[in-house]
């Protein structure tokens, strides 16, 4: 077992620690264990979580394919899976401000055989499996820290200077941090995880791949009169509130009791640093259809989080000396599907069959190993033929919307769909936070003031994430130069961070005369968009001490 790295902490060690407890790293944890009993071979395995229970960080749609669930757990029906809500109908809308006109829904979008859930759910579950088999999970452990030896291998993860034990009680054994050895490190951190980034940057992952571009999810759950809801009914839109240039669109899932999800997702390469893709989900629910679905209805909760939507091309390499990236930490997202939780789950099953064939060979070292044979499995699997055939989708509409708008986009789209995709051409992405216009070359935005009914402010909102962080400690969002706010991004874009943020955690307050950038963390609700799309890459996300942040429970 390696020294730890700080003499202060705890050192335990396992053969393969995850980090993340969301579908891609608990199918990980799951699969791995699967082929310890199969073998008669004894694997630790070990799950930390961010989260202060194994799904307070899980936001997602969701509608579900089960095709990955049905490869690994194939009596998940049988064993109980929270997976019972049967998509039944499907409409596809494209929205004026006061109308709609009905288009065919694309055969990826078709959604006969898969499920409207709860993400929360499904990963509680799927958390008691895998501890059923033995693996260990701790909630409320945030891995801040990546491991190295001497020969810059993974060697393991280290927790914050503060945390939660087992189950989220406090501990004073891991005041001061912990450190976990492991033989393999699955990295499962979600969309723009913070070791990922480091790990992607350390071994050049992205040397062979696009910049990898993102969007931003803002859902909220209603609970409607019976009269409105119709279990299993599934729309999707596009259209207005945003210009034709701008990738966007809404989901509305009628879940049982009379419950939906609802959401507005915005492509973080907009233009405009004037729009607020959280003021686009209020101004959404205000169209006419909507308002009336909602009216006498009341919202349950709220959350945001962002997309990878990338796809094939700007997948990184998956392993390096002591890892692999799984789910959305790769980019594994199907965008023109909208789905990433089959893929995520299938990744995790991939990575999961990689390390474990490499772990118990009498040539495989101790520490630090590459596993490279993730790379071949995944390019031999389903999982790389579905995106390989949308690889082109989402990159067209940023091309081709630039020169004629959403109706070009879609024209391509659904050439790509018919068979375009087999050409052999594979369009090119970018990095989001270079896609700003200059605040002076673009046209301000007028948001209605929320009623306080249909549309609400950022910190009301905020309130039904139930998100917390513990008092006093460090901000976890940290600032390159703590100058650029205001004498950058404030005369050159309007300092878009006031409005990109779901969560009000940025301001431009005055003090003395003088205006000044506040970071208000505690609002934080761990979307990354602030990583994602500051202009000038000012802003740093990192994992706050202990469990703080947003519990979803059932979103």
């Amino acid at each position: 077992m390696p020294a730890p790295v700080r003499q202060d902490r705890e050192a335990m060690e396992y053969d393969v620690i995850i980090i993340g407890a969301g579908p891609a790293g608990l199918s990980a944890a799951i699969r791995i264990k699967q082929l310890a009993q199969e073998s008669g071979k004894d694997v630790s395995v070990c799950v930390l979580e961010k989260g202060s229970e194994v799904g307070a960080h899980l936001l997602s749609g969701a509608v579900f394919e089960t095709k990955s669930l049905d490869e690994l757990i194939p009596d998940w029906k049988e064993k109980g899976a929270p997976v019972t809500c049967a998509a039944k109908k499907d409409q596809f809308l494209f929205l004026t401000k006061n109308g709609s006109y009905r288009l065919p829904t694309p055969p990826q979008m078709k959604n006969h055989g898969n499920y409207i859930i709860s993400l929360g759910a499904l990963g509680r579950w799927m958390a008691g499996e895998a501890e059923s088999l033995g693996v260990e999970i701790f909630a409320g452990f945030a891995a801040a820290e990546v491991l190295y030896n001497d020969k810059d291998e993974v060697i393991g993860i280290a927790t914050g200077d503060m945390g939660l034990g087992k189950e989220g009680e406090k501990t004073d054994m891991f005041e001061a941090g912990v450190e976990l050895h492991a033989r393999q490190t699955i990295f499962a951190e979600g969309c723009h995880g913070s070791l990922t980034k480091e790990l992607i940057e350390k071994y050049d992952l992205r040397a062979n791949s696009d910049p990898q571009t993102y969007a931003l999810g803002v859902k909220e759950i209603w609970e409607i009169k019976p009269e409105n809801h119709d279990e299993g009914h599934i729309t999707h839109t596009v259209g207005w509130p945003v210009d034709r240039k701008t990738y966007a669109g809404s989901w509305i899932y009628h879940m049982p009791d009379n419950h939906i999800s609802i959401g507005y997702v915005t492509g973080l390469d907009y233009q405009n640093p004037y729009l607020s893709p959280f003021e686009e989900m209020q101004r959404f629910k205000t169209h006419p259809i909507v308002a009336k679905l909602l009216k006498d209805g009341r919202r349950v909760s709220y959350g945001a989080k962002t997309l990878v939507e990338g796809g094939l091309q700007s997948l990184p390499k998956l392993s390096f000396a002591g890892g692999v990236l799984a789910g959305d930490s790769a980019g594994f997202l199907n965008v023109p599907k909208i789905k990433g939780n089959h893929t995520a789950i299938k990744s995790g099953i991939l990575a999961a069959e990689s390390v474990f064939a490499c772990l118990n060979l009498p040539d495989t070292p101790a520490y630090g190993w590459e596993c490279s044979r993730y790379e071949r499995n995944f390019k031999n699997s389903w999982l790389y033929k579905e995106l390989y055939k949308v690889r082109n989708i989402r990159p067209g509409f940023h091309l081709f919307g630039s020169i004629g708008g959403l109706w070009t986009g879609m024209a391509h789209a659904a050439f790509q769909t018919i068979g375009g995709w087999r050409l052999p051409y594979t369009l090119k992405n970018h990095a989001d936070h270079m896609q700003l216009k200059k605040a002076a070359k673009s046209k301000k935005i007028d948001y209605s003031k929320p009623d306080g009914v249909l549309t609400f402010d950022r910190l009301t909102s905020v309130q039904l994430s139930n998100t917390n962080h513990e008092e006093n400690q460090p901000s976890h969002l940290k600032l390159k130069d703590p100058a650029i706010p205001i004498t950058v991004n404030l005369p050159e874009y309007a300092e878009p961070a006031q409005r990109y943020c779901p969560a009000a955690v940025y301001e431009i307050v005055e003090e003395a005369g003088e205006k000044k950038f506040q970071i208000n963390a505690q609002n934080c609700v761990h979307c990354k968009t602030c990583d994602i799309k500051d202009p000038s890459q000012n802003i740093t996300w990192t994992v706050p001490q202990g469990g703080g942040g947003p519990n979803y429970g059932n979103m």
